[in-house]
């Protein structure tokens, strides 16, 4: 059943709650929401122990959106959830998902442990350019109104051959992204590619929560190396590589992770 609280500035954002035990909220990454992506699979994991509310971020699936746009307006959306979900909150947060989980976590918004899976902040000169230009080419779809572009845009970035992006365009799950499309540009603010994408030590120095900084063992060093840098920025961090794992975690993997975390 969906529900939903209201934002610090009117913004409906929709959400799902399951489960018993203390609350945990699932930050989904680009592109996805409560009914395409991972959070209903790692929500099936947690349920068990913990109440876990799946939500969608802003502008996508049945949340609303508001003309203009900052990362703080997604820490508002995170600190509505946490006051419905009696003040206190887990965040589970999942590639871009993960860096907005560590925004909100140094919020001071009811945030008590942070978990962050390969947050793909820039630690590599080359990574750096390509997010500066993907910000540009990003802003200009937009601009001109080719948002059916824009999710090309985001898969070549990631490393998707072209020729696997062109089949995507033509299969029936495209409109799924197109959709949420604009929403692109707000992962893109959260990580700070317009500024280059580095890791926000200073931010996460003020973190005093526990942090688990995850990342998986079979994916490449650029997504891998980000984890190390956020724990040793924060002052109470773990980092925890899975074995095995790519960018798409199995939630059978790190659901137990996330339990044993969050316990």
């Amino acid at each position: 059943m969906t529900s939903t609280v209201t934002s610090a500035d009117g913004t409906p954002i929709a959400y799902t709650k399951t489960g018993d035990g203390p609350a945990v909220i699932i930050v989904d990454g680009a592109l996805c929401h409560r009914a395409f992506g991972p959070s209903g699979g790692i929500a099936e994991q947690l349920a068990p122990e913990f109440t876990v509310y799946t939500y969608d971020r802003r502008g996508r699936g049945e949340s609303g959106d508001a003309e203009a746009y900052a990362p703080e307006r997604e820490v508002e959306d995170i600190a509505a959830l946490i006051r419905a979900a009696g003040g206190q909150a887990g965040l589970a947060g999942f590639s871009s998902g993960g860096a907005l989980t560590l925004r909100a976590a140094a919020a001071g918004i009811g945030v008590t442990k942070a978990a962050c899976y390969e947050a793909p902040y820039v630690t590599q000169d080359w990574h750096r350019a390509a997010a500066l230009a993907y910000t540009t080419d990003l802003h200009q779809a937009l601009d001109e109104g080719r948002v059916d572009d824009m999710p090309a845009l985001f898969m070549a970035l990631v490393g998707l051959p072209e020729d696997q992006v062109a089949g995507m365009r033509q299969s029936p799950v495209w409109p799924m992204f197109t959709a949420v499309a604009k929403s692109l540009t707000y992962d893109n603010a959260v990580l700070g590619y317009p500024a280059g994408g580095a890791v926000p030590t200073e931010l996460l120095a003020t973190i005093t929560v526990p942090v688990l900084a995850m990342d998986g063992g079979a994916s490449p060093d650029f997504l891998r190396d980000p984890a190390g840098l956020i724990a040793e920025a924060c002052s109470d961090a773990e980092r925890l590589t899975l074995d095995g794992q790519t960018h798409e975690v199995s939630p059978d993997v790190i659901g137990p992770v996330l339990a044993k975390f969050f316990a």
